[in-house]
């Protein structure tokens, strides 16, 4: 690992979408870095192309074009051998942890899959690293044996932010994790993530609308609009002078206790 250029770059990203004869660039020519350790909130309304930026940077759509490189790798130029092993180092949590968890699946089994299908644990090594990442996240090792359906939705992102940290990843990508749960869950799981990060000296791209959100959890931000950057920089300099009226228009949609 070397720690001379930014863990990850994004070079003149576009992804454009097709319908018919009509096509629509839900990121058009976003560039940026992020160090290693830093947590970058992405903001911006809906529609705005956080969430297709999340997931071009994990691969999970195709690039119209641009470069994504992670830790100096091309992630585009690998065979998906290659992809294969890099995603042990780069991890998503998304929006809705009922969705992202296979219902059918034991709460163990879910959060132990990705040390399986990696080949780093089996038998009863898979079964005790299931239940050090339970008791990490707050919930109880006879956890385990359950379906998550018998979870509320703020342990059900729990088992999802374990899930994603099993094969202690380097890079983290979180999907607005946080705007499906009541607000007094959504500050327990900010803190849980807070501590995760510090613990595994994660470095974080985190996917919000919520810039009150990204003032507690970030770095530095940046802000979207119709698939362009309009706005970057440290989180307490955006929030307290910012220049863009998209910027404007999320803090004003949040309430002034919250950013201030």
């Amino acid at each position: 690992m070397d720690s001379t250029y930014p863990l990850l770059e994004i070079r003149d990203l576009h992804v454009t979408f097709t319908a018919g004869k009509t096509a629509v660039a839900a990121v058009d020519g976003v560039g940026f870095s992020l160090n290693r350790g830093s947590t970058l909130g992405i903001v911006g309304q809906s529609g705005s192309g956080k969430s297709t930026l999340a997931r071009a940077v994990m691969q999970l759509i195709p690039l119209t074009s641009g470069k994504i490189l992670f830790d100096g790798v091309n992630l585009a130029t690998l065979s998906p051998k290659a992809m294969r092993s890099m995603r042990r180092r780069m991890q998503m949590v998304f929006q809705d942890p009922g969705g992202s968890l296979n219902e059918y699946m034991r709460v163990g089994q879910i959060i132990s899959e990705p040390l399986l299908v990696h080949r780093v644990a089996k038998g009863k090594e898979l079964a005790r690293h299931a239940s050090r990442l339970l008791q990490l996240v707050g919930l109880d090792e006879t956890d385990a044996n359950k379906f998550p359906h018998e979870f509320s939705g703020g342990q059900k992102q729990r088992i999802a932010i374990a899930r994603a940290i099993a094969l202690q990843p380097d890079f983290l990508v979180c999907d607005e994790p946080t705007s499906a749960l009541d607000v007094s869950v959504q500050a327990t799981i900010l803190n849980l993530l807070s501590d995760i990060r510090d613990e595994m000296e994660l470095t974080i791209m985190f996917i919000t609308h919520d810039l009150a959100v990204v003032n507690q959890f970030c770095d530095e931000v940046l802000v979207m609009h119709e698939g362009k950057v309009v706005e970057r920089g440290e989180v307490n300099q955006i929030i307290h002078d910012p220049v863009h009226e998209v910027t404007r228009n999320l803090i004003a949609s949040c309430e002034t206790n919250s950013v201030q």
